[in-house]
């Protein structure tokens, strides 16, 4: 008897809980656009940090590179792809439509980001100290990826570039993307 009795004030939990869910409005295209704007200033700022240290290498400390590195690691790639992954018709983003039909280039670009991001995250880890030398550019490095800078096309390619390039490297992907698939 008290089982039956506790079986039914479960299932009328279940049942009031299930109304309740149903009637909360599942998130909108609003609060995507919300969502991946906190993301894209979370990046910004990361790599804020990060180009603070390497203008004033002696403001360097490995905790909050990695921190800065790992925070736009954790935003990019496919987390960034599956933002954008279905129209998202809003007037509050600045998204233009060309994402949906260049999805292919917009993905790399994604994943680029997130690769330069570990690359970050790995010279972090590697030196825990002040900042080396290697982490720098060196003085008349062809960096970018115009015609007489480095086209990464591996992870190990990436991994022999000082984190300095790859963060160059990391910039030009947050501009190329936002200058083909952002209004303004």
């Amino acid at each position: 008897m008290k089982r039956t009795s506790y079986m039914k004030k479960v299932g009328l939990l279940y049942g009031v809980g299930a109304v309740v869910m149903a009637s909360v409005p599942s998130p909108g295209a609003e609060d995507l656009v919300t969502l991946r704007q906190a993301d894209m200033k979370a990046m910004a700022a990361a790599a804020k940090t990060i180009s603070g240290m390497f203008k004033d290498p002696a403001s360097y400390k490995a905790d909050e590179f990695k921190w800065a590195a790992n925070t736009i690691r954790d935003k990019s790639g496919s987390v960034l792809s599956a933002h954008f992954a279905s129209e998202a018709a809003s007037p509050q983003s600045k998204a233009r439509p060309n994402i949906l039909e260049e999805r292919e280039r917009f993905e790399r670009l994604a994943n680029g980001l997130r690769d330069y991001a570990v690359a970050l995250d790995a010279a972090a880890e590697n030196n825990p100290g002040g900042m080396p030398a290697s982490m720098r550019i060196k003085p008349g490095e062809a960096t970018g990826g115009g015609p007489l800078g480095t086209h990464v096309r591996n992870e190990h390619e990436l991994s022999a570039l000082p984190a300095e390039h790859a963060f160059h490297l990391m910039l030009q992907t947050c501009t190329t993307c936002h200058v083909r698939f952002r209004m303004e």
